[in-house]
């Protein structure tokens, strides 16, 4: 025998269009306040990353130069041995090392204009100059 379910308890059964509506706004609104933050969070992360991606690459240039007995030619000479050094110890860095947190190559001047060699990171834009999260990140700073 069937048994007809009562009218409210057929209408009870999920939520309507207008009570999603809601909860999207809501979820919308936390969203819009906790984003901005974890954004800014996020690429100050990177600009501590780059700094101590720098300060760990010039400990492992320094190990280069004290091996070879000169400094590299480019930053590749870390990973692959140069045909002309002897006594490298290496690799003293994974290929991956060889960019910065925004994915463009580190520039390596020798000599540089600030020490013997200079590292930079031109930031977000990948370009020099700039402030805030495209501002350079360098070696000597």
């Amino acid at each position: 025998m069937k048994t007809k379910m009562p009218n409210r308890a057929r209408r009870q059964r999920g939520f309507s269009l207008l009570e999603l509506l809601v909860v999207l706004v809501i979820l919308g609104l936390l969203a819009s306040l906790v984003l901005p933050n974890v954004w800014g969070r996020l690429t100050g992360a990177r600009h501590k990353a780059a700094k101590s991606q720098i300060a760990l690459l010039q400990q492992n240039i320094d190990a280069f130069a004290l091996d070879v007995g000169r400094l590299p030619e480019s930053l590749t000479e870390l990973v692959e041995q140069p045909g002309s050094a002897e006594f490298w110890g290496g690799p003293y860095v994974k290929q991956s090392s060889l960019k910065d947190p925004w994915d463009n190559e580190w520039v390596y001047r020798r000599p540089g204009e600030k020490g013997p060699y200079d590292l930079i990171s031109y930031g977000e834009d990948g370009s020099p100059g700039g402030e805030g999260v495209a501002s350079d990140i360098n070696s000597w700073d």
